[in-house]
């Protein structure tokens, strides 16, 4: 009867061990909900009359910020600003998060394709809200990073890949939705021809390390878009390959 023993012991330790770590961070988790609603209401600008989605903002609460930073800390993670990952990369505010999950409209069946992983945060909230989420990042050990933290929390529906984020990810496309993460000049064209008509694309336009506009990219037709610039905001530059 030992061996049965131990076994009871160990799934006892294990139930305990899980039921603490779904209470970790919840008051910051809540607190950051409240501060993500609170923007809302006050960026109708770049919202519109319909707000902020409770679908995005359920999403948003139950993802767990904190498993997705090293420290592991809900008073790093769920500070109103930007977080460090390291190799000069950030997971975005968690408004600017719901943001742009809001303004790329993804529904329940949609393909999405996320350029720049980081540490794969913003990828989980997408995969709670469409069908199956395509995910590129370019440096290897953030890549490596978020495929294992998105396997450990069970997001079977997000691909991850290595590789330069401005080709896009042909064997994955049309995509529904398209978010960038990184600030560039320019849309990217070939993102552009794998977005399916009536799709969109959301990026911040501009220099990296400085003032972008978030702009959202709406083709309405084959060969044919809508741009329009959002907010202004601050990313990290988006990295090539021959950078």
């Amino acid at each position: 009867m030992k061996p049965l023993l131990l076994f009871v012991l160990s799934m006892v330790t294990f139930a305990r061990d899980a039921a603490a770590e779904d209470a970790e961070c919840v008051r910051e988790r809540g607190a950051m909900i409240e501060t993500i609603r609170a923007y809302a209401q006050s960026d109708a600008r770049a919202l519109g009359p319909q707000g902020l989605s409770e679908r995005v903002l359920e999403a948003m609460k139950q993802t767990k910020r904190h498993l997705f930073i090293a420290e592991r800390s809900c008073s790093i993670a769920y500070v109103d600003g930007p977080v460090p990952i390291g190799l000069g990369q950030t997971m975005s505010q968690p408004y600017i998060v719901a943001l742009m999950t809001q303004l790329a409209a993804v529904a329940p069946d949609h393909v999405v394709l996320e350029v720049g992983t980081g540490s794969g945060y913003q990828a989980a909230i997408l995969a709670q809200l469409a069908r199956k989420v395509c995910t590129i990042e370019i440096i290897p050990q953030l890549a490596e990073g978020a495929a294992k933290t998105l396997k450990k929390l069970a997001y079977d529906n997000v691909s991850v890949r290595l590789g330069d984020g401005y080709d896009g990810w042909p064997e994955c496309s049309p995509f529904d939705a398209i978010v960038v993460t990184a600030a560039l000049g320019e849309v990217p064209p070939p993102l552009i021809e794998q977005l399916r008509v009536g799709g969109r694309l959301v990026m911040p336009v501009g220099t990296g390390y400085s003032t972008q506009q978030l702009t959202v990219v709406e083709k309405i037709a084959p060969g044919k878009t809508a741009t329009r610039a959002v907010a202004l905001v601050r990313f990290v530059p988006f990295t090539r390959s021959n950078d």
